[in-house]
């Protein structure tokens, strides 16, 4: 029996992201050659602020098709200081990429880790086991996908549109419902909270109406409600007693980097954006050139952000050996974590990109 073959779009693109990609892809061999029952198969796609330097396109000829052809992208960082577009904004192909494919659910875990800094206080920071769902599509960044798009761009004034569609928003709290279930199935609060400002924005009072319209269809998931401000200031003060958080663009940019501040840094930063037809995962954080082949970035983020494809490809294939393979890694960190292990750099520790994978290979096999 031929075992199934996926084919992986890879996106290294600038700064860590080599080095972090490179070290997620080993994690994922190992995993694979645990478990068994597929296979692999990366294309590697040329993109990204260095490339834009030296070509003046952010991606290479021919990459956003093949992306689109593959089972799952997998995207390490892009970005550097010193490249930008005209107008001053960064090289960002991937918010493209978010635009193209529809990749609507951002799906941004917050779960804290034994012996990982953490910068709360209580006790009950240990548990924090939470994700913030950003719509990836819309929102605020409506406008940064396509420079466009700005309906009044000049040297006196600057706008840019915060849009909420009725479509994606539906297919976004039906993809939070669905996920809160899937949570709860596994022994997890399974409540959803619907983070928005509906007391002051109509966009907002629209996101929230659909949510409760969607509501009716999950009867089994408690629904929550915050203001985001309120969420801000909840994060900090209870984020244990959160499980799924739905939110606009914008929203959930600024409160999945709460998040990760609040279980050690973006160093664990894990991101998968999900659409209908395709899946893109990467790590949160930038691209931190100034530590680029230094071995000093944490790849957690990204290895954590390739069990999250993995787990994407098993539900999309209905092939469960790929989620065997993703609990393997999520096991192995959360493993590392609690025997001591496993000590990055980024939280004091005396291990750099290779002795991170190299212990959590260790782990796996």
């Amino acid at each position: 029996m031929n075992e199934p073959n996926f084919q992986i779009a890879v996106i290294r693109g600038d700064g860590i992201g080599v080095d972090v990609t490179d070290a997620t892809l080993a994690v994922i061999e190992a995993a694979r050659g645990r478990v068994g029952g597929f296979r692999l198969t990366y294309n590697d796609l040329i993109g990204g602020a260095a490339y834009y330097r030296e070509s003046g396109q952010d991606m290479a000829p021919g990459a956003e098709d093949a992306a689109g052809d593959a089972d799952a992208i997998f995207l390490g960082a892009i970005g550097l200081p010193e490249v930008r577009h005209e107008d001053g904004t960064e090289i960002s192909p991937h918010l493209r990429l978010r635009e193209m494919f529809q990749l609507y659910a951002g799906v941004r875990p917050v779960k804290a880790y034994p012996n990982v800094p953490c910068r709360l206080a209580d006790p009950r920071a240990a548990e924090i086991d939470l994700i913030i769902l950003r719509e990836s599509t819309e929102g605020l960044f409506y406008t940064a996908a396509a420079h466009n798009r700005n309906p009044v761009a000049n040297d006196d004034e600057v706008q840019d549109v915060l849009r909420i569609t009725r479509p994606t928003t539906e297919k976004l709290h039906d993809f939070a419902f669905r996920l809160a279930q899937r949570r709860k199935a596994k022994g997890r609060g399974g409540s959803l909270t619907c983070v928005d400002k509906a007391n002051v924005f109509r966009s907002m009072a629209f996101f929230r109406q659909i949510f409760d319209e969607r509501a009716e269809n999950f009867p089994d998931v408690e629904r929550r409600y915050n203001y985001v401000d309120a969420q801000a200031l909840d994060l900090i003060r209870r984020p244990w007693e959160f499980d799924v958080l739905v939110m606009e663009n914008m929203f959930g940019d600024i409160l999945s980097d709460l998040g990760g501040g609040l279980v050690g840094g973006m160093g664990m930063a894990a991101c998968g954006e999900i659409g209908d037809e395709h899946g893109l995962f990467q790590p949160a954080h930038g691209s931190a050139p100034d530590i680029m082949g230094q071995d000093k970035a944490n790849p957690l983020a990204a290895i954590l952000s390739g069990a999250m494809m993995l787990d994407y490809l098993a539900e999309k294939s209905d092939q469960p050996q790929l989620a065997d393979a993703a609990g393997v890694i999520e096991d192995a960190v959360q493993a590392g974590f609690a025997e001591n292990r496993l000590r990055p750099m980024e939280f004091g520790g005396d291990m750099g990109t290779t002795a991170v994978t190299d212990e959590l290979l260790d782990l796996i096999r």
